[in-house]
């Protein structure tokens, strides 16, 4: 009987093991990298998600993942936003702070749809395709819609947007124009007593009730997130605050983004994003519970830093990564600071290297077309790349940047002499209007280093701290190496102190540059480009 009961229990055993529900641990953030303003979808057993990457292009990445915390970029929805000064930085124009905002994704009848405000161009701009890994055709709006939101109801398409006040327009079905005559009218609008005002829309009808989720900040408080809900598409609708408190040690609240269910329908799950300094807007995710039709997120409106996900585990992230530069494509990890410099890079001309070319004459970093980035990694990184500076030309610069309004960069300037030097500036200038006088893009820049060349090939390293291991060392600083023999490294001992600033309102870049204040011909070629990260 005993010998029995225990073959019993091992085929329970078996049995249970085999049918036990996949689960993926999550430990907040997503990842260590700005990926700010998300929205997510789902298509069958696939989720999709879109970012914020402003000037950066090609823009408005899209990733895909399949248990919500590892996420890939598989495409960008667009090259450029236009192919005008702004983005070809001439004439003293950028696209700086601004460019795209707060896409809207959305799967409606056999299409995806994503929708933005470009606050350079002051419109909006309405992208679809039917297959989420190819080309995008667009569509223009000439009128600017505030961290809008898309949304399908019976057949009609609307948009809903705002800054405080929250308005509802309609679309044509196909969300390409405005419809004459359609509804037009305020849904909502915030209290008295915040900073920031409700906005970040993010609109979903779920059930019998319309919601819309928006970001907000009280004056005495932390960003907070909250949820306004309906019966009725037009209202009247309330409010409630379903995510607010201060998250992984430090005083920055979570919240903007949206909530999407698991396939089975059974478990809700919510990506905010959190502050995070000069690494930028860190994605989390936090679990969903529903109180009497309520979405509340986190642990009863507190953000979690460590969630299960009842999915099964998928491939690893891919938002940054290693290149040896052996491929004949760029990989999707890299964005050109500003429209692609079609002419001004190659993966063939030299086997294995990347190679950056200037295509005009440029005042300075700031405003030097075909500078090559990918994001920065939080919370302790490096990043290592290998120069050979002897394809540049009097005039000519070329290394590597820690890249933001306020940035250092450490590499090869060549004088008018056609003497080559090894260079390292920082510059903490504050805010980029100050620095755009009489095309001085480049004022504030403190060089640390200059040291004579007589060889073609350099290294070059920055180290980053953006929360230290020690908490009585200072956040947010990068520190600029370089060595002549690939081992033996010297430090620059002064540290850029790294800043979130608005007028850029991006996280720090790693960036590779060649640009040239003089003359055009010369070139810069990079052997590879690796990231390590300690945690």
């Amino acid at each position: 009987m005993r010998k029995t009961i225990l073959a019993l229990l091992a085929v329970f055993a078996l049995f249970s093991c085999k049918t036990a529900a996949p689960v993926t641990e999550c430990v907040n953030p997503l990842t260590y990298t700005d990926i700010p303003d998300p929205d997510v979808i789902r298509v069958g057993d696939d989720y999709y998600m879109v970012s914020t990457t402003m000037y950066y292009c090609p823009g408005a990445p899209i990733m895909h993942s399949r248990d919500l915390v590892h996420w890939r970029i598989i495409n960008y929805v667009y090259d450029v936003i236009e192919d005008d000064d702004v983005y070809n930085l001439r004439n003293g124009q950028n696209a700086y702070g601004k460019g795209q905002w707060a896409t809207s994704l959305k799967y409606h009848d056999g299409r995806y749809y994503a929708l933005f405000i470009a606050n350079d161009q002051h419109k909006t701009y309405v992208y679809s395709t039917d297959d989420i890994r190819g080309k995008w055709t667009r569509s223009v709006i000439d009128e600017p819609f505030h961290d809008a939101s898309l949304l399908w109801d019976e057949g009609r398409c609307y948009v809903i947007w705002g800054n405080g006040e929250i308005y509802i327009k309609e679309l044509t079905s196909d969300a390409s124009a405005i419809k004459e005559g359609g509804l037009h009218q305020l849904l909502f609008s915030t209290p008295e007593g915040y900073m920031l005002r409700d906005e970040g829309a993010r609109a979903l009808k779920i059930g019998k009730y319309y919601y819309v989720f928006t970001i907000a900040w009280k004056r005495e408080g932390v960003r907070t997130e909250h949820c306004w809900r309906s019966e009725t598409l037009t209202g009247p609708y309330e409010k409630k605050v379903v995510l607010e408190g201060k998250f992984d040690g430090r005083n920055d609240g979570v919240a903007q983004g949206t909530i999407i269910d698991s396939p089975d329908g059974k478990e809700w799950y919510a990506i905010m994003f959190q502050d995070h300094g000069a690494v930028g807007r860190i994605p989390t995710l936090q679990h969903v519970s529903w109180t009497e039709d309520w979405p509340i997120l986190g642990n009863n409106t507190l953000p979690e830093k460590t969630i299960a996900v009842a999915l099964a585990e998928d491939e690893p992230s891919y938002v940054w990564a290693d290149d040896e530069f052996s491929e004949p494509e760029l990989q999707l990890v890299w964005q050109w600071n500003h429209k692609e410099p079609v002419d001004g890079w190659s993966l063939a001309e030299r086997e294995g290297w990347l190679r950056l070319k200037p295509q005009t004459v440029s005042t300075g970093l700031v405003m030097a077309p075909g500078t090559l980035t990918q994001r920065t990694v939080g919370p302790l990184s490096r990043v290592e790349v290998k120069l050979d500076a002897s394809g540049l030309k009097a005039g000519d610069a070329a290394g590597l940047s820690a890249f933001q309004s306020n940035y250092a960069r450490i590499g090869v300037d060549v004088d008018e002499n056609a003497l080559p030097c090894l260079v390292a500036v920082i510059r903490n200038s504050g805010r980029v209007a100050e620095t755009f006088i009489n095309g001085k893009a480049d004022g504030g820049e403190k060089e640390l280093l200059r040291l004579p060349l007589s060889q073609k090939e350099v290294w070059l390293a920055i180290d980053y701290v953006f929360t230290p291991k020690n908490p009585d060392c200072k956040a947010d600083q990068a520190w600029c190496s370089y060595s002549l023999d690939g081992e033996n490294w010297t430090r620059i001992e002064e540290p850029l102190d790294m800043k979130f600033t608005l007028d850029y309102f991006t996280g720090y870049r790693n960036a590779l540059y060649c640009y040239s204040k003089s003359s055009m011909g010369g070139y810069a070629d990079f052997d590879y480009y690796r990231v390590s990260t300690t945690k």
